[in-house]
């Protein structure tokens, strides 16, 4: 081997797993809404073409993001559809339920409570939490409220890892970081307003306002 080469290291699973775009992360999910459709209509089998057209997408970018996890399919059959959706929903950690906390039960928190989409992917608001008294004590759709101030002992309580983050903006900060020392790992932002965390904390961030605005802009 010349002096100027060196033998390339090993990648580990968890360094390839990173490098995965996080734009093919999420059309993980949208695969497995089709294929829950397809099963649903008892479809047996499936090609990339039809998965793509189903999402506006090209075949080969979606072999392209399978390809990332393994092989899936059967050369010249496709994807049987159960063992892929089975398979995704495994990557993605949807194979069992997920227990999230929601803290802020004002009028998105309490759309998000009685959304049933939440459950028909394996999500369960399981602990709600709001410093509004009127509030503290009653329940949505059977998840009680209880008040901000149990937040960590009942988070600790239940194992919740994922959090659903509906407050006002000037408190947002300050309940992360109760979030954080709780044990949660995983927050879904809706607050229009940047957060700090530290870096084993995933904040996926959701500004309807600016989702409406790209809309508009495609409008003019």
């Amino acid at each position: 081997m010349p002096a100027d080469q060196h033998p390339t290291a090993p990648v580990s699973p968890q360094d390839a797993l990173a490098r995965i775009p996080k734009a093919a992360i999420k059309r993980l999910s949208l695969y497995t809404r089709v294929l829950q459709n397809l099963e649903m209509n008892n479809v047996e089998k499936v090609s990339s073409h039809e998965l793509a057209e189903h999402l506006g997408l090209n075949s080969a970018q979606v072999r392209k993001d399978l390809a990332y996890y393994g092989q899936f399919g059967v050369p010249g059959f496709g994807y049987y559809v159960a063992d892929l959706r089975a398979n995704l929903k495994r990557i993605l950690g949807t194979d069992k339920e997920i227990r999230v906390a929601l803290v802020g039960v004002g009028n998105l928190g309490s759309a998000l409570m009685s959304y049933g989409g939440f459950l028909r992917q394996g999500f369960k608001i399981a602990l709600a939490f709001d410093v509004d008294g009127r509030k503290v004590g009653a329940a949505r759709g059977n998840v009680p409220i209880d008040h901000i101030d149990d937040l960590e002992k009942r988070i600790r309580a239940e194992g919740i890892e994922i959090a659903i983050l509906s407050v006002p903006a000037e408190v947002a900060q300050s309940v992360v970081d109760r979030l954080v020392a709780a044990g949660v790992t995983g927050i879904l932002n809706f607050v229009p307003l940047r957060l700090i965390a530290p870096e084993h904390v995933k904040v996926q961030y959701v500004d309807l306002a600016i989702e409406i605005e790209s809309l508009s802009y495609y409008l003019r």
